[in-house]
């Protein structure tokens, strides 16, 4: 049997994310500039019925524009409270949104006062507007601001909404494999759905796409909620699940809140998303030493401009180890457009640093 990812909420069909060898898949064509075609192959975004996302700090709180903004102070801080399951569903809850459309029904997360919502752009395939299901009962019609279908995030606001809860993202905050996490959400309609696990892999890069991977339970419905640590920071927009037998199987992937308010903040201000880019194709190191190896430096990239070469292993981004390809492009891809990184590398034994300001290339 296939392995599959769910995505009935959506179309009442799934997907399949890693299919039987007998049955190819057929990836859908995907055009991008053509200074740096290989982009592609790692931006075509599968997607699944149900989970989520959740803040981004409004002016007030840490918002502001993309490299405005900065890490919010976290929702729990007493030392009695971090980490557990109650103290954050009791902080992150009153954020979560029910979200319904023709395409189906799936959750969002309030992330700004102004009424912003952060939801899977597969939620609100096709709409222009949704129905909004506020925590507290109340029912708003939402417009759909924009979507972006290869990372999958995508932003609705409501008007006339007052006294809006607003949830904390942690963009720019660490997240450690094994610390816990939270999903919330709507699974099969019984929204304010509270599951737990932990984070089990980090920039686990799932259809071109660094994902927050959890055994916390997902299933159709959660799409567009939240993944929270426990200190009720959202870190996550719950997207995809691997399953056998269309259930959860206990492995599931939440979009990286880094790439999310990346691509929402460009949705919000009218502005084509743009994704950063470094200007390598790489390959995995064949010594067993890890990294990725240089085989291609684009003309004009900020590698190339920063003197990187074809046999150069690039081995950290900002002190951020990477033992493999899909590492570091999860690495440049979660930064923002006009950020400067330093780039270690090992060019004929030696261990080199270099800084390189990173582009945006529309996608």
């Amino acid at each position: 049997m296939a392995t599959r990812l769910d995505d009935t909420a959506r179309t009442g069909e799934p997907y399949e994310l890693f299919p039987d060898p007998a049955e190819p898949p057929q990836p859908p064509t995907v055009s991008t500039p053509r200074r740096w075609p290989w982009l592609a192959a790692g931006l075509v975004l599968a997607v699944s019925s149900g989970f989520g996302l959740a803040r981004a700090a409004s002016p007030a709180d840490g918002g502001g524009s993309p490299q405005e903004r900065s890490p919010a102070p976290p929702p729990i801080t007493s030392p009695e409270d971090v980490g557990r399951v109650a103290a954050v569903a009791e902080a992150v809850a009153p954020t979560v949104v029910q979200l319904e459309s023709s395409s189906g029904l799936g959750s969002g997360v309030i992330y700004d006062a102004s009424g912003l919502i952060l939801t899977a752009a597969h939620v609100v395939s096709g709409a222009e507007s949704v129905d909004v299901r506020l925590a507290d009962g109340r029912l708003f019609r939402g417009m759909v601001i924009g979507a972006h279908r290869l990372t999958d995030v995508a932003v609705v606001q409501v008007f006339g909404a007052s006294d809006l809860p607003v949830a904390v993202l942690g963009y720019g905050s660490p997240i450690r494999v094994g610390e816990l996490a939270v999903a919330l959400g709507s699974p099969f309609g019984f929204d304010q759905t509270v599951t737990a696990g932990i984070v089990s892999a980090v920039n686990r890069t799932v259809n071109g796409v660094p994902m927050v991977q959890t055994d916390a339970a997902i299933n159709p419905g959660n799409s567009g909620g939240p993944l929270v640590d426990g200190a009720g920071r959202v870190i996550g927009i719950n997207d995809v699940i691997f399953t056998r037998g269309g259930g959860n199987d206990g492995i599931g992937f939440a979009i990286s809140i880094d790439v999310a308010i990346v691509v929402a903040d460009q949705l919000t201000a009218g502005d084509e998303v743009q994704l950063s880019v470094l200007g390598v194709n790489t390959i995995p190191s064949m010594t067993g030493e890890g990294g990725a190896i240089v085989r291609e430096v684009l003309d004009g990239s900020p590698a190339g401009r920063a003197g990187l070469e074809v046999g150069d292993r690039i081995v950290a981004v900002d002190d951020e180890p990477i033992t493999e390809p899909t590492k570091l492009f999860a690495a440049v891809v979660t930064r923002r457009p006009g950020t400067e990184v330093t780039v270690m590398y090992v060019r004929d034994g030696d261990r080199r640093s270099v800084g390189v300001v990173l582009v945006g290339i529309e996608i």
